[in-house]
């Protein structure tokens, strides 16, 4: 059975946890297949609420396998402790979780790189989390990476850190003057969280390959948005993962091919938000801005970094752009219980950038800080809509809404949620 991807349509943080967590049930299989632990997913559900940045959602579901893809780059220390949270709260997670032996791993430099590059940049920081995600894709790239074939190894990764330490001695020391690191210290630690992962690594790609050639109903789940994305997002405001986090990357991340994805589900917001630096035309500085921030259950802090989200009116420039580029066959609008108390809702339908009117985002950063938005107005609906669970419940106006972001995507919408909760879902056509 082909597979089916689920996306971020905007600048991550759309709820993409939470659609995988509901899917999740009619599903085999659910695998995270890019990012790192700059991402995080927000679940709640009979046991709680759970924050995880590289487990997929799926693992909930006790009857499901779920796996980390090569395309994800491992925080051993962090994996092991979200497996040891899952496990304290009751949550079945060995034998049931498959880690990528070609996953690549993140090490400790990665992270002193990550942050003493963001504060050499000063005024011109990119907002990174500071987790040491960029340097560890950049060594993947640069093929000078750690995989996690070679942490379970301790004879090769030995090897590996005997040239890999002292490369990066220089570069600590002579770029930034910082202590250098042992080659002795790094092993001894890296090669005890091989030993504790070891149970859970696998040759993923057969473990999916396996799953779909019996049938089976496979979830790929992407981390971050669509507009992060290093070819076609806001660049240089973007995420360094790759393969790219659109739809487009799920089979080089996971290890099948492109013919093997049947569906695209995209996920949006009903409003705007982005975490860290870079454009976003349809951010907000005003009380709108508060309600949108704090108004509803979970209010908009990101699940990784804490930091306050800006917020602003849903951009169909940006969305439409995005369905585009994903190939979207459908899509999921979520937290629409948070324009409830608006009277008026604005959607943004297209650009002014030096005076003249686009519909289409600018590939220049410098002309996407630029662009004006245009507004069209709605009428909000001044209702609860947190207790709907049919479609024809809720207020007609909050309908028209749901209906028109449904025009401007050119794209179906088939659900539509209403709170965090798992029962807070309206359906609207199946995806699965």
């Amino acid at each position: 059975m082909p597979a089916i991807v689920v996306v971020g349509g905007q600048w991550g943080d759309e709820g993409k946890g939470r659609i995988v967590d509901l899917l999740a049930e009619k599903a085999h299989l659910v695998a995270r297949y890019s990012a790192g632990n700059n991402a995080g997913h927000t679940i709640i559900n009979e046991l709680g609420e759970f924050k995880l940045h590289l487990v997929p959602a799926g693992i909930f579901y006790p009857d499901k396998l779920c796996v980390i893809g090569n395309g994800v780059v491992i925080d051993p220390p962090v994996l092991l402790e979200e497996i040891d949270h899952l496990e304290d709260r009751g949550v079945s997670v060995r034998g049931r979780l498959f880690l990528s032996d070609r996953a690549h791993v993140l090490m400790p430099w990665h992270r002193l790189l990550d942050n003493l590059d963001e504060s050499a940049r000063g005024k011109s920081a990119v907002g990174t989390t500071g987790r040491g995600i960029t340097p560890a894709f950049m060594d993947k790239v640069g093929r000078s990476g750690l995989r996690v074939a070679d942490l379970i190894d301790p004879e090769a990764l030995l090897e590996a850190l005997s040239f890999l330490v002292p490369y990066k001695n220089e570069l600590l020391e002579k770029l930034y003057g910082v202590e250098p690191m042992s080659i002795e210290r790094v092993h001894e630690e890296y090669r005890e969280y091989g030993a504790r992962l070891a149970p859970f690594v696998a040759d993923t790609q057969r473990v999916v390959q396996k799953a779909m050639a019996g049938g089976e109903t496979v979830l790929l789940e992407g981390a971050q948005g669509s507009l992060l994305d290093l070819d076609f997002g806001t660049y240089e405001y973007v995420t360094s993962s790759v393969p790219s986090s659109l739809a487009a990357g799920a089979a080089l991340g996971i290890g099948i091919g492109p013919t093997q994805i049947g569906q695209v589900l995209g996920v949006y917001k009903a409003y705007q938000t982005r975490v860290g630096a870079g454009p976003m035309p349809t951010e907000l500085h005003d009380e709108t801005a508060t309600i949108l921030r704090e108004g509803g259950p979970r209010p908009e802090y990101g699940s990784t970094t804490g930091r306050p989200r800006r917020c602003g009116w849903f951009d169909a420039v940006a969305a439409r752009y995005s369905a585009r580029i994903n190939g979207l066959t459908s899509a999921a609008l979520t937290r629409l219980d948070i324009l409830d108390p608006l009277a008026a809702i604005k959607v943004c339908t297209a650009y002014e950038v030096d005076g003249k009117r686009t519909d289409t985002m600018p590939a220049g950063s410098a002309a996407m800080a630029q662009a004006k938005p245009l507004y069209e107005e709605l009428p909000g609906w001044q209702h609860d809509t947190s207790a709907c669970r049919r479609f024809k419940d809720l207020p007609s106006q909050a309908r028209d809404y749901v209906d028109y972001i449904q025009d401007v995507l050119e794209t179906k919408i088939c659900l539509v949620s209403v709170g965090p909760e798992r029962d807070q879902a309206i359906s609207l056509k199946g995806v699965m």
